[in-house]
């Protein structure tokens, strides 16, 4: 849809239709009843002025993730199980693990980095350690400190930032490429079993690399059980159907077109790379959903068109946010603002409240509408770029991290 400022002008970038560029796509919503709202507001990501949050915990999150992942699995072994036509409740159970994981991965584990879960140093490194064990991710010693050196530091968006050598090296993509041809190497990558294998060795490597001895006592041992009961009871195949399909390829897909929204490329020739107005120039909210049809459209076109819309939020919007911009991914940008915000499990809201709290010397928030579009924006960016400064060649030259190491910035 489009990239929009807080006041919902609309700013240079993607397909939005100009009569809709005027309407902020959120407020539109309101024509539906007040029921809705809340439903709203936690699927496309972005509170109304004023909305009230509901008092979310750490706690709160942490429970809703792992209970989301544990009732996944129970769902997918009961289709497992029971067989024939039961097994199309595996994509379900699949999808509900994927969304625990990725809550685990996204939210708490990135929280923990910070020390901003409990905001005490024990028991935040104590679940980052059980978060890394368990998903097989990079070690929470290893990611937390590049994450906050060379992620949330003046190397933002530069060949030292994780989340550039992900774009440069492991997808393969560089300045001067067309959208197009970066949305045809991404799609392939996602669906090339080479791809997927690199990535899973990675994730293992940079897992065992300077991880902690309870991490890897952990690992190993709930790994290892796994494998001895479930080979001594002939279960195996079942354990890869129920918990290695979303933990390896469904996991590292959703990584993947994550990475793809997090963050825009520097303009060539920018002389500014310390205000504060450039770092939240490279951060945008990625909000989902499309604009409610206009109530001045005759009858019959309106109807149609509530129809589309219902059908976009429930088969393309609702699925993006579930499974790849889960938790608090949709408003990174003001955890770029605020890296140690105690409000962070209501993160929605904060963002909302912090938006209109802005003094007119601060820079705006900025926001993307879809997944899609918001893909292609940083896409754009890239294309855009300066093909010196962003050179793969001087990238190999200094970077020894563990290929796709970088995803789990």
């Amino acid at each position: 849809m489009a990239l929009l400022d807080q006041q919902g002008t609309s700013a240079p970038a993607t397909g939005i239709p100009p009569a809709a560029a005027a309407r902020d796509p959120r407020e539109s919503m309101t024509v539906l009843p007040g029921f809705l709202q809340f439903p709203l507001t936690i699927l496309t990501g972005k509170a109304l002025p004023g909305q009230r949050s509901p008092g979310w915990t750490p706690t709160f999150h942490l429970v809703t993730a792992t209970v989301s992942m544990a009732a996944g699995v129970l769902v997918s072994t009961l289709a497992y199980v029971l067989g024939g036509p039961f097994l199309l409740l595996l994509a379900a159970g699949w999808a509900v693990t994927l969304h625990g994981m990725r809550n685990l991965r996204m939210m708490i584990y990135h929280q923990c980095s910070h020390r901003n879960m409990y905001r005490r140093r024990e028991p935040d490194r104590a679940i980052g350690h059980a978060v890394s064990s368990l998903l097989i991710i990079q070690n929470f010693q290893r990611y937390s400190r590049e994450h906050v050196s060379d992620h949330h530091a003046l190397d933002h968006m530069t060949l030292k930032d994780p989340t550039v050598q992900a774009f440069l090296v492991s997808l393969g993509l560089h300045p001067g490429m067309t959208r197009r041809r970066m949305w045809r190497r991404l799609l392939a990558k996602l669906v090339f079993p080479r791809f997927h294998f690199a990535f899973a060795v990675s994730r293992v490597r940079s897992f065992w690399s300077e991880s902690a001895r309870t991490e890897k006592v952990a690992a190993v041992t709930l790994y290892g059980t796994l494998a001895l009961v479930t080979a001594a009871t002939g279960t195996w195949p079942a354990l890869l159907v129920v918990w290695f399909v979303p933990l390896v390829p469904l996991f590292q897909v959703s990584n993947t077109l994550r990475l793809c929204v997090k963050h825009t490329f520097p303009e060539p020739g920018l002389e500014d790379r310390r205000s504060r107005a450039y770092f939240a120039s490279l951060t945008n909210a990625i909000f989902l959903g499309d604009p409610a049809p206009a109530p001045q459209m005759p009858a019959g076109r309106r109807a149609l068109a509530w129809m589309r819309w219902i059908l976009r939020l429930l088969f393309v919007h609702a699925p993006s946010r579930y499974l790849v911009l889960t938790g608090d991914t949709v408003v990174h940008d003001f955890h770029h603002r605020h890296p140690r915000a105690a409000d962070w499990p209501n993160y929605v809201f904060a963002r909302q409240e912090d938006a209109e709290r802005l003094a007119p010397e601060q820079p705006p928030y900025h926001e993307v509408w879809g997944l899609v579009p918001a893909i292609s924006h940083v896409f754009d960016s890239l294309a855009a770029a300066d093909p010196e400064e962003f050179d793969v060649d001087r990238l190999r030259s200094v970077s020894k991290r563990e290929l796709f190491a970088a995803f789990d910035d």
